[in-house]
């Protein structure tokens, strides 16, 4: 009959695992009590990875129910839960469909027994809030090497001694100045604000931690007070806070520049690690020593090439290479004048050798002879030229001979 009407899957047409995890879900949505309901129990399993949801368990003698604060809703808590508390928290029931269980989707929580203090927690906070004192815009970063770091806390405090062994291992050239307060009680808001305001009258104080350690509401609630957020937000100097533990959420932290999740953690947001500075200054003295021996370098080159420009430029050097060219030049003439005079001697040589084949004398030592007429000395050429009885003279080798013609041939 069920299976007739539908109310469940029989086996031929199961549900799947989804379908009735979604039925599950569709049904706690559906329950307007579940979606805004208040839940007391104790705090177990408390987690909170890095991507800043809460989970933890809410617990008592008969049953557990799971919780998930989302880490928009945690930023805005006062306070979150621990191990062990007793609190009351608000939200809607829902399913995590993936890990198949219901949980509660928490968006308040107090602890028990504690709500008028976190309804006047809630009410000046939306109070503050609206007026722009938590405003994002008007916080400052610190400055990164502090020289004076004004501290607001109670001398006899665990958290200062806390605080001045992280200044010192961390940043021991920052001066610390201590401006002492109460840090709970009825007093104490009044002294925190006239603590605030002594530091801000100094010209020295770089910025201003407001720490204190953990402790339950009551003990932590002079910092829940409207004067010390005012004081916080209109200080001059950087306000670094650090109020309890890292779940707790005071109206100074929202109104400080930096909020610290404890008084350790501010004094190491506050300095720079002098390991790290050390690091960084050594690295920056290998990269200066390094671009310092590149430029040395490159100047010794371009010296170098200086150097080597002005020897050729220099006026010995030209002098010198003038004396050389002008051996050259003298050599190469001495070659020219030693060629021309061999060309002259054997011009000399040829022409001599021509006049002394066309020389007279030369004919004569062969066994010719010059007949010249006996009186005038012209030379005689023809036997037309002579007569009988002619005078001639004939010229031989070694001399004359007188000779007289007797008969023309």
């Amino acid at each position: 009959m069920w299976n007739q009407l539908g109310l469940f899957g029989g086996p031929e047409n199961p549900f799947s695992v989804s379908e009735i995890t979604g039925r599950i879900r569709s049904l706690l949505e559906q329950d307007a009590v579940l979606q805004s309901v208040w839940v007391a129990g104790e705090v177990s399993n408390f987690s909170r990875p890095a991507s800043g949801h809460v989970y933890f368990t809410l617990k008592d003698a008969g049953a557990q129910l799971a919780c998930v604060i989302w880490r928009t809703q945690a930023q805005a808590l006062f306070l979150l839960p621990r191990a062990g508390d007793q609190i009351v928290a608000h939200g809607h029931l829902g399913v995590y469909e993936a890990g198949g269980r219901y949980q509660l989707y928490v968006d308040f929580l107090q602890p028990a027994g504690q709500g008028s203090l976190y309804q006047e927690y809630e009410r000046l906070k939306a109070r503050l809030e609206a007026e722009g004192l938590f405003d994002v815009a008007r916080k400052r970063a610190a400055p990164p090497y502090p020289r004076c770091i004004g501290v607001v806390t109670s001398p006899m405090a665990a958290a200062f001694r806390d605080v001045l062994n992280i200044l010192r291992r961390r940043y021991p050239l920052a001066r610390v100045l201590l401006a002492p307060t109460a840090v709970q009680g009825e007093a104490a808001p009044a002294q925190i604000v006239a603590a605030l305001s002594a530091l801000n009258a100094r010209e020295d104080v770089d910025v201003i931690l407001l720490v204190r350690g953990g402790g339950s509401l009551e003990d932590l609630w002079a910092f829940n007070d409207e004067r010390v957020a005012r004081a916080v937000a209109a200080s001059r100097i950087p306000v670094i806070s650090g109020v309890g533990h890292e779940t707790d959420f005071s109206l100074a932290d929202f109104a400080a520049d930096v909020r610290a999740p404890t008084p350790s953690a501010a004094a190491e947001l506050a300095t720079p690690d002098r390991e790290e500075l050390a690091a960084r200054l050594a690295q920056q003295v290998w990269r200066l020593e390094r671009g310092f021996q590149a430029a040395l370098a490159e100047r010794e080159r371009a010296l170098e090439r200086l150097t080597h420009t002005l020897t050729h430029l220099a006026p010995g050097v030209r002098l010198a290479n003038s004396r050389q060219r002008v051996d050259e030049l003298g050599a190469r003439l001495e070659r020219a004048w030693l060629s021309r005079r061999r060309l002259s001697e054997q011009r000399v040589t040829g022409l001599v050798a021509r006049l002394e084949a066309l020389n007279p004398h030369a004919v004569l030592r062969r066994g010719y002879a010059i007949v010249r007429h006996g009186v005038s000395g012209e030379i005689i050429t023809s036997v037309q030229q002579t007569a009988p009885g002619m005078l001639l003279r004939v010229e031989v080798q070694d001399g004359e001979i007188a000779a007289e013609v007797h008969a023309a041939a």
